[in-house]
């Protein structure tokens, strides 16, 4: 089938307001694929944008295209890069470090000070029709996964990533907050890395029965539940919540010699138990997305290690991303939402 020469693009125009857009297909330049894009997951972080903005240090100045959990087919490659790989079905990695600092060579380059990271002001995301990324960072996908799978490669990614920095090991007790998403995916990560006991508490009752039903061990309500009886019982603590009293709640039932990893996104300050952390030789780090990961995520989706069944609640086209964006808040049962190009009915001018 031909390449278009225009797509439709679902644009962040100002702050809460998406505007349906027709703009030129892009070109692939040396080492790099076109992508006719299949299926977009929608991130908290593209929420975040839609209604203020911001986050942290990132600030968007102007229209930008969001959506950075993607997949898709290649239809064409740039000079350079093997012309078999067109047709092939791919989960993009959706970030380019410049590949020559100091991070980029130490392995580290999600760390790299220049990456250009999709959907992240100035880069416009996956939001579109057809997308372009570096050749490498088009990871084929096996037969057996869908397209919506393939999408989940960049949740099940930030959950990779957090259980290595966290260092989860055969017979780990680990305690997470948050049962969204993200959450019900670090729990199942984690079981992957051989965890045998994973707690989750969330304050949604359908969220923890979500949990329970993907492997969860324990689902506990935070208001009428508390940790005191584990205290100093888990090896790790993954916060997936952003929700300061929860992670707050969480420092007594590490044990010594455990860690924290902060993965959810909440405010620019937290109050932490100082003594509590140096006395138990607690180690608490963050997460900054991913790196080297996607290999790990496909394998563990396709071999059905993490369970991606019913975790997308909601589909919607490209001119329907502005609901899409929202679900997560007007919609109390909804886990995931995907945006799919081929559901767009409607056409920019």
């Amino acid at each position: 089938m031909p390449i278009p020469t225009t797509m439709l693009a679902s644009v962040l125009t100002r702050t809460e307001t998406i505007e349906l857009e027709r703009r030129d297909v892009p070109s692939p330049q040396r080492g790099e694929v076109l992508v006719k894009v299949t299926a977009i997951g929608v991130c908290g972080s593209d929420t975040h944008f839609y209604e203020t903005g911001v986050i942290g240090d990132i600030v968007v100045e102007g229209p930008i295209v969001l959506g950075h959990e993607t997949a898709g087919e290649i239809v064409a490659v740039g000079e350079g890069v093997d012309p078999s790989r067109v047709g092939a079905r791919v989960a993009l990695e959706p970030q380019t470090p410049c590949r020559r600092c100091r991070y980029c060579k130490e392995g580290s380059y999600h760390l790299c000070r220049e990456i250009r990271f999709y959907g992240a002001w100035p880069i416009d995301g996956s939001f579109v029709e057809y997308a372009i990324v570096d050749d490498d960072f088009a990871h084929e996908i096996p037969d057996s996964m869908t397209d919506e799978q393939a999408a989940l490669v960049e949740p099940v990614s930030v959950a990779v990533h957090a259980a290595r920095r966290a260092g989860i090991t055969a017979g780990a007790k680990v305690l997470i907050t948050g049962a969204g998403p993200i959450g019900v995916l670090n729990a199942q990560v984690a079981k992957a890395f051989g965890a045998t006991e994973v707690v989750i508490s969330d304050p949604i009752v359908h969220r923890r029965e979500f949990a329970l039903a993907r492997g969860v061990d324990v689902a506990l309500d935070p208001a009428d539940s508390d940790l005191s009886t584990y205290d100093q019982h888990f090896d790790v603590y993954i916060d997936a919540s952003g929700n300061g009293r929860a992670i707050k709640s969480a420092f007594d039932a590490i044990r010594p010699g455990g860690s924290a990893v902060l993965v959810g996104m909440g405010g620019h300050h937290l109050e932490v138990p100082i003594a509590l952390l140096q006395h138990r030789e607690i180690t608490l780090t963050g997460t900054f997305r991913y790196v080297n990961t996607w290999p790990v995520g496909i394998d563990l989706i396709a071999s059905g290690k993490v369970d991606t069944d019913g975790i997308v609640t909601g589909r919607f086209g490209l001119d329907g991303v502005e609901e899409a964006l929202m679900k997560a808040k007007t919609d109390p049962a909804a886990i995931k939402t995907m945006v799919i190009p081929a559901l767009t009915h409607a056409a920019a001018e």
